[in-house]
This record gives structure tokens, sequence and C-alpha cells, in this order.
């Protein structure tokens, strides 16, 4: 409760959260703020400016009378449904990788920082990842198992393995250390049960900070992808896609571009200051030291 208070008192945690509990909240109700399917297409209406308002053809040759609050892109989708669907993958997509590279990387790095038989091997194999740019790792990875969601999210976690695992090395190394791992290793308690029990609990807060981060880099990650025409499928509607397809027109068109920037950009913003909030609070180590600055 003392700990939730500290939180909400942040400001950086309390601004990062009510945006992103907003970007989130439009992306769950998207099906009903949607004005329209978001695959659905017209050639009447190609490439109108924000606030058109006419009757367009639905996929079931139904008319409906429907105003275009974004505008339309180079094929007549409504742009207001596509980013609000958009916001839910690329949302998903950035979770999804946080929660598979924090996955990878606390078990590489428990492993690597408690067993000194395997660390050289592990941290050898983690410095030959990061020496490899992450979005040329991204973009090998894609090409080399396909556009899907799936290999998307592998794609943009992988990079990140590697800094989440030094991150959980260095505290494990600290820790094992420690009176009571030590005190559990005197009474035979298994290496299992100690990394479980004992290490990995005290890891979590820094680990929960380095995935806000994890979580920011993979979305604008998988904006670039999607862009460079490496990410998902076209028709998948996401911010990087969207803001794809708007290029085409952008002198003639920037809005098909700007609007999903409008998105993009404070959601990575929200993530990032959520992270520096919360690190502030969980590490009183950092935020001592950035009191004593002048």
């Amino acid at each position: 409760m003392r700990t939730g208070r500290r939180l909400w008192s942040n400001g950086a945690v309390r601004a990062g959260t009510l945006v992103f509990m907003l970007l989130f909240a439009l992306g769950a109700a998207a099906p009903w703020l949607g004005t329209v399917d978001p695959a659905a297409m017209d050639s009447s209406f190609i490439s109108v400016p924000p606030g058109v308002t006419g009757e367009m053809t639905l996929p079931d040759g139904s008319l409906r009378q429907h105003t275009f609050w974004m505008g339309s892109d180079n094929v007549g989708r409504d742009v207001w449904s596509r980013v609000l669907f958009g916001t839910r993958i690329s949302l998903a997509v950035g979770f999804t990788t946080a929660a598979l590279a924090l996955a990878l990387g606390a078990l590489c790095g428990l492993l690597a920082g408690y067993f000194r038989m395997v660390d050289a091997l592990l941290m050898r194999l983690m410095d030959g990842l990061m020496a490899i740019p992450p979005v040329l790792l991204a973009i090998a990875l894609v090409a080399a198992l396909g556009a899907r969601f799936g290999t998307v999210v592998v794609a943009i976690a992988v990079p990140e393995v590697p800094r989440v695992t030094r991150l959980v090395r260095a505290l494990v190394l600290s820790l094992r250390e420690e009176p009571f791992v030590e005190a559990a290793r005197a009474l035979a308690t298994p290496p299992a049960v100690i990394l479980v029990r004992h290490v990995l609990p005290n890891a979590l807060a820094p680990l929960i900070v380095q995935g806000t981060f994890v979580a920011a880099s993979a979305v604008l990650t998988e904006a670039i992808l999607s862009f460079l025409g490496l990410g998902l499928p076209a028709d998948v509607p996401t911010w990087g896609n969207i803001m794809a397809e708007g290029r085409i027109q952008f002198t003639q068109h920037p809005s098909n571009v700007l609007f999903p920037a409008l998105f993009l950009v404070p959601a990575i913003l929200a993530i990032n200051l959520l992270g520096d909030g919360l690190r502030d609070v969980l590490d009183p180590k950092f935020a001592s030291r950035t009191e004593a600055q002048p």
C-alpha cells in the first residue's frame, strides 16, 4: 500500500500511467469507437481529407452514411478506424515482446550469474548479439522467419535479451554473496530453489523497470519494421503500416502519416515516463544519486 502511494505521488509515473491507460482504453474499445471495419474499402473515397462525410459501401454491399474523421488512405479505408485497431496491435507487440525478452533474459542472467561454468559461454553469446545493431538483427530474423505476429515479436525480443541478461547477471553476482543465499546453500537447498525463491524476487524491481523500456523500444521497432515493409503484413493495421501507406501521398495528404504518429509518440513517451518513475521509486540508490547531483 505504501509503495502504491509512493508510485502515484511520482509525477512521471502518474503522467505515464494516465496516458497509457487512455491509449489502452482506446485500443480496447476499438470495435465500438471505430466507425467502420478497418479493412473496408470504397474507391469513391480514396485519400479524402479529414471530416468528409458520404455514403460508404460496406463489404456486404450495403451503403452507410459515414464520416471520415481522420480522412481515408490511398485505397479508401478509414484512417480513424485503422489507427484505433492499430493501437491494439502495436501495444500488444510491445508488451508481448517485453514479456518474452524479460523471461529469456532473466533465465540466462540467473544461470550466468549463479553458475560460473556457464557464465563465460552465455555472456560471449550475449556480447555477440549486442554487437549487431538491434534493427538490423530484427530485419534479418523477420526475413528468415516470415512476417507474422509471433515471428515479429521474436525478432524484436531477441536483440533485447542480452541487455536484460547483463542486468540480471549483475544482480545475481551481488545477491549470491548475501547471507540469506549463503544460509540457503549451507542448508543444501537446491540451486533452482535458491534462484526462484531467494534471488529472483530481489531482482524483480529492476526487471520491471527494464521491462517498460523494452516495451517502448519494441513499439518503436515494430513501427520501423512496418514502415520499411518488413513488419506485419500490410493488411494488418499497425501504426507503422498506416504511416508506410500514407508516405506515398505525404505531400498531398500528410494527415495519413501525422495521425498515427500522434498515437505512436505519446505511447512511447508514456511508457518511458512510467519506466523513469518506477526507477526513481523502486531504486532508492538511483534516487539518492540524482538528488546528490548539483
